[in-house]
């Protein structure tokens, strides 16, 4: 069928792409062309080939879903991106939008809203909730911005994991990451936030609302 959006799914979880495949069957301008559990072979797809919409996780083994973001926006500027997390909007979407993602929406989104999204983005538009804009709006007008901001997408990524009491084991094993690379996370995180100890890190995330 001609003009159909060209969708890539990328996302570690089998059950969610197969999940969003089968959601998005029976949209006849929707077209999945392709899918990928990896960076590498995300990107090489994605650089390769036309795609209208790449649908994205953050959590990405190897690689976090925005630091793909950042490279694929290098290599095709004009990609629209829908980010597709866990991770509630207010932790994650703003990062995601500065990062160059056209949208973010959470994997419990309805299935109309989804599509609504794809369609949206796919037409050069934006799609995240009035909140989050008037809270970015508000960031520019005041320049206010709290300590946790200035980590970098990983750090916080570790941060958040950290602040639920997972073990840097545990955290290494989810990030597909070596336990010394958290474990240089977790003191660039202490340090940009002035903590010194774990149960600070967990206070201060308590306080800020990073624990899900």
């Amino acid at each position: 069928m001609e003009n159909q959006l060209k969708i890539f799914i990328a996302d570690d979880h089998l059950l969610i792409r197969e999940g969003l495949k089968k959601l998005l069957l029976f949209e006849t301008d929707l077209k999945i062309v392709g899918e990928a559990d990896n960076p590498n072979d995300i990107i090489s797809f994605i650089t390769q080939n036309d795609v209208d919409v790449l649908i994205l996780d953050i959590n990405i083994p190897g690689k976090s879903g925005l630091d793909i973001l950042k490279e694929l926006k290098v290599l095709k500027p004009d990609l629209h991106v829908l980010i597709l997390s866990m991770y509630p909007e207010d932790q994650f979407a703003e990062r995601s939008i500065k990062a160059g993602a056209s949208g973010y929406l959470t994997k419990e989104t309805a299935t109309e809203e989804l599509i609504t999204a794809i369609r949206k983005v796919a037409q050069g538009g934006k799609y995240i909730s009035p909140l989050i804009t008037k809270k970015i709006i508000f960031k520019k007008e005041t320049k206010y911005e709290q300590l946790h901001e200035s980590l970098s997408d990983r750090e916080f990524q570790v941060l958040k994991l950290m602040a639920r009491g997972k073990s840097q084991v545990n955290i290494a094993a989810e990030l597909k990451l070596g336990t010394s690379t958290v474990n240089t996370y977790r003191s660039r995180i202490l340090n940009k936030l002035g903590l010194k100890t774990n149960a600070d890190l967990i206070h201060y995330a308590m306080e800020n609302k990073l624990i899900d």
